[in-house]
Order: C-alpha cells, then structure tokens, then sequence
C-alpha cells in the first residue's frame, strides 16, 4: 500500500543532468508500443522486439472498461488486480528485451502495480533473466474513501514523472498503474533528454506522440476511414523517433503491414480528443499548433506543438457497479415489421405489468435491417432490442427472460429471438472528478526498493476553452451532388465516459473549405438525429482540416453501462460519413 508522500522525497529524485541518456543515441528516443488495450494481439510484443531497433517499448493495457474488470478481479483475490498477459508475453520477451537493450514501460499494473512487479521478478528468475524491475504508484485513491456507495476503483491519472524517475534509476521494466496513456512515452523521453517541468513544448510534443501510439495499430492504418487505401491484413505496430526538442517522426518497422500517413496520424490524433487543449498531469498540449507532414514512405513529421502549463488537479477514475441488466433482441422477418414490433412491446409490457415488477429502466430499438422481397431470409428481417436494468437482480431475471419465453408460440408469426433470454448481468459505471494534484502521492519504486515522491507540476494553469480559429474562406457557389459525406472527409469517434467525440477532416484543402463551413452543430445533428437534443460542441483545428465534436451524454454512464447498440462510440464516425449532403462536384 503506498501512503502520502514524504515532504523530503522528491530530494531523492536523480537529477536530470546527473544521468546517462536511456537510448543508444543522445539526440533521438526511439520509442515503440505493442499494446493498445487488454486484449490486443499477443505476439505484438516479440514482433516490435525482432523487427528492427527500439530504445524504449511501451504497452497500453488500460481503459475504463478494464478498470472496472480488474476492480472486480480484485474483490475476488487481493493480490490479483493487473493485467496478467503482460507476464505471459515477457515469458520469451523478457530474455529478447534485454539482449537488445530495450527498456520495457507498461501500465499493466492496473490496481496493483506493486504486485505485479514482484511477479515480473519471479518470471524473470524462473526464465533466467536477470533485470532490474520498478514501478509506479500512488495513483490508487479507493482507501481515501468519500467516493460514495459502491465504488470500486479510484484511481487518479498520473504523468510520466514516475517512470522517468525509475527509467533515470536504471529500470529494464518499468510498471504503472493508471498514468495517462501518453505518459508512457513522455515519461521515457523526460528520462532520456533530462527534461524538467518548464519545458513545456518538448513535454506537450512527447504527449502528442504518445497520444498517437497509445493506441496501437489505430496509427498504422486499423480502424482507418479509408482503409482500401492500405494493405490491412496485419498491420504493423507503431513507434516514435523523438527528438531533444520534442518533435518526432512517427513510423513503424520495415516490412510490417499498414501505413503511417499524414491521414492515419490525423485520426488518431483526433481520437477521444475535445478542444484545442489537451490536458494532461504534466502538460496541456496545444492540439491547434501540431503541425504533421510526410517524411517519406511510412513517415509522418510532428513539429510545432506547443505547451502549456497543466491543470491544478487530476482526472480521477471511479468505477461502481451500476445494477443488473438483462437483454432480449427479437427477430421480425418480412411483412409488417412495425405492427410485429408493436405487438410484442405491448405483450411485455403487459407482462410486466402483471408480475407488477416492472425494471426501472426499459428500453427499445427497432433497427430496420430489413430489405423489400430479399432473396435471403437474414436480408428481410429487422432486430428489435429490449434493454432493461435496474438494481435489482431479480427485477432483470426471470421477470423479464420468462416473459419472453412464454411468448414463442403466442405472439407474431416467425417469432424467435437471437439468443436465449438469461439471468441478467452486471454493469458498470464509469465518473471523472477532479482531485488536486497535490493530494495525489505519485511515487516511484526503483529497483532498489527505494521510493521517490514525484512531486505535482510547480506551475499550473485553469483549463479553459479556446475561443475556436478563425474559419478557412468558403469556396464559391458551383454545382454540387448528392452523396455521402465519406467522399471527401474521414472520421474517428470514441468514448470518454458518458461522452462521445467524433473527429471529421478533410482530404484537400478545398474539401476543408466546405466542410468548416458546411458541417456545423446544427447540420451535424440533422445528419445523426440520436444526438439531436444532446448538447454538441464543435472545435476547429485548422492546423489538422479538422472538425472535433463532443457529443455529451450519448453512452449515459460510460461503456460499461452498454447505455446504446454501439456503448463505445466506435461507428458513430462511420454513421456520420455514411449520411448524405450536398457536395461539390468539383474537388483538388
């Protein structure tokens, strides 16, 4: 268990000057990651290894989600709390990280970093590799209490000071808990080139470039809009060229699958973003100053990011169990959908009725997949989806999946449903607040045992919206076509708690033209009527010919709560290119 920090600690802390650079060259961090989520592909780790020359490899096993698996993981056995394949890829990492030099930095700690440290020196005993293990914590903020009932986790997101702490004190491993997910690479860039805290723009560029990173394969051409572009059968994993003075060429290693392009970097540089100011424990990145340009084949320049002071306090994580739900999604083939959907929504609700147990929230979508006179059956039926929760269990179980059993032989023609109705299921509720920074003891343990305070950013500064850019001149009147917004703009949309954002730029210049004028908030919630009365805010990028809208309160109380068909807004980009505008005929 970590307690406060020691007035005194962050004496102990190596000072930059005093240290050797942690790269093979002085003037350039090469930095790459082989996970982008728990889960992600396995063997990632051994590809970076083997394919070409890394300082530092770095592993994102977190997310809000996860948070809430691992808390639960927690509840069941104390000393589990981390993300356990991170020790079974060291099981032949380990022995290649090291022969190579290359220093590891994971938030695979989860809720318990500590003890997942002790198990990475136990692999590395039984592997016979002998390497010098720390870890990060201090961001676990669940014994503090005050969080209301039933919270599971409280974990404040922490900068890089902490790995760069233990990377300066000789670390080949280094894990965290929940830092932020940039500060994986910016925390090994400050070790490397000895930064300090005033050094703004360097630490918001190495922000920038862990933020493309994270991710993993989302920057080399997954998840892309315009993904015919590239050959996507397995694309390779990322990894950052960093420069003394923040900037970095963002690339991958030759002969891995994919592409680094000004568009793949553009979307993830947009992913689950906001306005012009990304805030971090370290930084607030200025968004609006990236400039990106292509270096060569798979090569993408960041230059020109500016940095500001960060904010007094720390985004803070809770994670509770909300309730049970239970799901039922009915199958309506053929003729007469609407007048199916009618009939069996009233038959539940009169069922429920009856049992006068009606679950809290009911919820129904009819999604109308169906086609006119379709030659396969799947083609001429729509889904209709009950959701119910409520905090009673018994509310969600045979309240609801017996009420829908009993009405196979007694409700429309072709009745049947997609899966078998069950007992009901757990969800979960994800909520940021804010705790000052001070409050929160940040510490290393280097691999000596010894524990160094980090001490919060010595200058600070309110996080405030900028006032957008001035708009792009508007291209002249000309005939236009109807189509899909997908022509001429990509798009990435994801979640951050209860909220969706959804990142739209242009391809030319000219198509920025017409999009910075043409996709306001008001057009925007014409074309994805769910977020019609939802409160919108667009923010400019011209830097990036790019659009960021924030929709709050589309995913209710985060993925866990699985409030909507798509709980982590991943498709909502893809939805939004799909629907259809005026656009020029004409383009560069």
């Amino acid at each position: 268990m970590s307690g406060h920090r020691p007035a005194d600690d962050a004496a102990l802390a190596p000072h930059p000057e005093s240290v050797r650079p942690i790269g093979a060259d002085p003037a350039v961090l090469r930095v790459g990651n082989a996970s982008g989520f728990y889960g992600d592909r396995f063997d990632a780790l051994r590809e970076m290894l083997t394919g070409g020359p890394l300082d530092v490899l770095t592993g994102d096993y977190l997310a809000e989600l996860t948070m809430l698996i691992l808390g639960r993981d927690r509840l069941k056995d104390p000393a589990r709390g981390y993300a356990r394949t991170f020790l079974r890829q060291l099981e032949d990492g380990l022995g290649l990280a090291v022969e190579r030099g290359v220093r590891l930095v994971a938030n695979a700690g989860g809720l318990n970093p500590a003890g997942l440290a002790d198990a990475v020196r136990e692999l590395a005993d039984k592997v016979g590799v002998p390497v010098r293990v720390a870890h990060v914590e201090g961001d676990d903020l669940l014994a503090r209490g005050g969080w209301g009932d039933g919270v599971l986790t409280a974990n404040a997101y922490l900068g890089g000071g902490g790995i760069a702490a233990c990377l300066r004190a000789g670390a080949d491993v280094v894990v965290t808990g929940r830092v932020t997910d940039a500060a994986l690479v910016s925390g090994a860039a400050q070790a490397h080139f000895g930064w300090r805290p005033g050094d703004l723009d360097q630490l918001a560029g190495a922000v920038v470039a862990g933020h493309v990173l994270e991710c993993g394969t989302q920057a080399t051409g997954g998840n892309y809009a315009f993904f015919g572009d590239h050959d996507l059968l397995r694309p390779g994993f990322p990894l950052a060229e960093i420069a003394a003075d923040g900037s970095s060429v963002i690339t991958k290693h030759p002969g891995t699958g994919g592409a680094v392009t000004t568009g793949t970097v553009t979307a993830q540089l947009l992913y689950e973003t906001a306005g012009a100011r990304y805030a971090g424990p370290d930084v607030t990145a200025r968004l609006d100053t990236v400039r990106l340009a292509q270096d060569g084949p798979d090569r993408v320049r960041i230059d020109g990011v500016r940095g500001e002071a960060p904010p007094p306090s720390l985004k803070t994580g809770l994670t509770r169990l909300g309730g049970w739900r239970n799901e039922v999604t009915f199958v309506l083939t053929g003729l007469d959908v609407t007048a199916k959907a009618v009939l069996v929504r009233r038959q539940m609700e009169a069922a429920f009725a009856a049992t006068g147990n009606r679950p809290a929230e009911v919820r129904w979508t009819l999604a109308r997949t169906d086609h006119d006179d379709a030659e396969v059956q799947e083609e001429a039926s729509a889904l209709l989806r009950l959701v119910v929760r409520d905090p009673d269990q018994d509310a969600v179980g045979r309240v609801v999946s017996g009420a829908a059993v009993e009405l196979a032989l007694a409700s429309y023609p072709g009745f049947h449903v997609t899966a078998p109705p069950g007992k009901g299921t757990p969800y979960g509720v994800f909520e940021a607040v804010a705790v000052d920074a001070a409050e929160v003891p940040h510490a290393a343990v280097l691999p000596d045992g010894t524990r160094v305070g980090i001490p919060p950013a010595p200058a600070t500064r309110d996080l405030a919206r900028l006032p957008d850019a001035p708009l792009p001149e508007p291209l002249p009147p000309g005939p236009t076509r109807r189509g899909p917004l997908g022509r001429v703009a990509g798009a990435r949309s994801g979640d951050k708690g209860g909220s969706a954002n959804v990142g739209v730029w242009a391809r030319s210049e000219r198509a920025w033209r017409w999009l910075a004028h043409e996709l306001t908030v008001e057009r925007f919630r014409e074309l994805l009527p769910e977020t019609a009365g939802l409160p919108v805010d667009r923010h400019v990028l011209p830097n990036l010919r790019a659009l960021n809208f924030v929709v709050d309160g589309l995913l209710g109380e985060g993925v866990a709560a699985q409030a909507r068909f798509d709980p982590q807004a991943k498709a909502v980009g893809e939805w939004l290119r799909s629907r259809h505008m005026d656009i020029p005929e004409v383009w560069e």
